[in-house]
């Protein structure tokens, strides 16, 4: 009895995998894109299905000391020119700017504000920071559990950051490729706010890379959809093709 109790412990801890681990592993399977640009569609729908899009266009430069992206609104014209830059930092809040084109300034997002909605979106300013396991708090081992008939580790973040609008974050990883699937979001009050979907990853050049995003508002009742599409990686982009003063351009 005693040995047999023994096996089916070793064999259970043999394929425990910690909340750190299973992080370290979705960063490692995305990395190595270099750079990217690629079109985007962001799609809003309010608590009575009525959708407004928009179009924009996205770079982003990959960066060992944190990533940097622009984002360009193409139209409507009430949004058409409006740009957003973002300095992501490892070890302290994301430098965040949104240039209006309305009243032609550059304005700063403050580190207080990160929690805001991003141009009327479900996303918030701190929601466009790409994911890195650096940023967050991880403990214990994932669980396994099912998610739309997959494998899934289930596990708990929390952030770091004292000005993030969350104060945890779950996320489901699916067991054979190390793809997030989804992430449940938590408010300042620990009440469920807000979840992401991640579909349609594809293989660019033999990296994956995210096709559509939906983020799910479960307090208001709205969502927003970010989609993807004709994306390029591996370009010859460069750190000054993401200086603050490309935004006046």
């Amino acid at each position: 009895m005693l040995k047999i109790f023994i096996l089916i412990f070793f064999s259970i801890n043999l394929f425990a995998i910690t909340n750190q681990e299973v992080a370290n592993r979705c960063e490692t399977v995305m990395k190595g894109f270099k750079s990217s640009q690629a079109e985007m569609q962001m799609t809003l729908i309010n608590a009575n299905k009525q959708r407004r899009t928009r179009d924009m266009s996205m770079m982003t430069l990959e960066s060992n000391s944190g990533n940097k992206s622009l984002m360009t609104f193409l139209s409507p014209a009430d949004v058409k020119g409006t740009k957003f830059l973002n300095h992501e930092h490892l070890n302290r809040d994301d430098d965040q700017w949104l240039y209006l084109p309305a009243l032609k300034r550059v304005k700063r997002i403050a580190s207080s504000s990160k929690s805001g909605s991003f141009m009327g979106s479900e996303f918030s300013y701190e929601d466009l920071s790409s994911f890195n396991p650096k940023k967050y708090i991880f403990k214990g081992d994932a669980k396994i559990g099912m998610l739309n008939s997959k494998k899934v580790y289930i596990g708990e973040r929390i952030p770091k950051s004292k000005n993030s609008g969350y104060t945890k974050e779950i996320s489901y990883v699916d067991t054979k490729n190390f793809l997030i699937q989804k992430v449940d979001y938590y408010d300042r009050k620990h009440e469920l706010l807000k979840t992401a979907t991640f579909d349609k990853y594809k293989k660019i050049s033999g990296k994956w890379r995210v096709a559509q995003m939906t983020m799910v508002n479960h307090q208001n009742h709205k969502k927003t959809i970010l989609k993807w599409s004709n994306e390029k990686i591996k370009l010859h982009l460069r750190q000054k093709d993401f200086n603050k003063r490309v935004l006046k351009k």
